[in-house]
């Protein structure tokens, strides 16, 4: 199974602040951003199990930014979609919504943003809604893969 993630206050704190996990020397040194307390179990453990894990994100940082931040953690993305990647390829099929996983494989996105699980029930993908005080989020993205 393909998963994404968003970045933006669901893995990165920006308006929602949540716990995050402890940054090193190299991080702090080349001004990392701090990722959301368990990204990197959950990531950690989703790639042992055989699926592949993508950042999908509607922010203009670069691909080789985002894959440092993840590989500063121990984390090999397989994918990383950014807004430019998503207008290319949005804008070719003729999409008009803020993300759209089916466009790049992703079989499953997690997210933030109830506009982008409107997105989903409307154009037929699926998303799990993590919420900025959820703190068992981990648990539930891994019961709803494993049910």
């Amino acid at each position: 199974m393909i998963l994404s993630f968003d970045l933006d206050d669901t893995l990165i704190p920006g308006r929602n602040r949540f716990p995050t996990e402890k940054q090193n020397l190299f991080q702090k040194a080349l001004g990392l951003e701090k990722v959301r307390r368990g990204t990197v179990q959950l990531m950690k453990r989703l790639k042992a199990e055989g699926h592949q894990v993508y950042v999908y994100t509607t922010s203009f940082r670069s691909a080789s930014y985002i894959r440092c931040l993840f590989l500063s953690y121990g984390i090999w993305l397989d994918g990383i979609i950014n807004q430019k990647r998503h207008d290319r390829t949005c804008k070719a099929e003729g999409r008009k919504c803020s993300k759209y996983p089916p466009a790049f494989g992703i079989d499953l996105h997690v997210d933030d943003s109830t506009g982008v699980e409107m997105e989903g029930q409307r154009y037929g993908f699926k998303t799990i809604i993590i919420a900025e005080e959820e703190e068992a989020w981990v648990e539930r993205v891994l019961r709803i893969l494993h049910p």
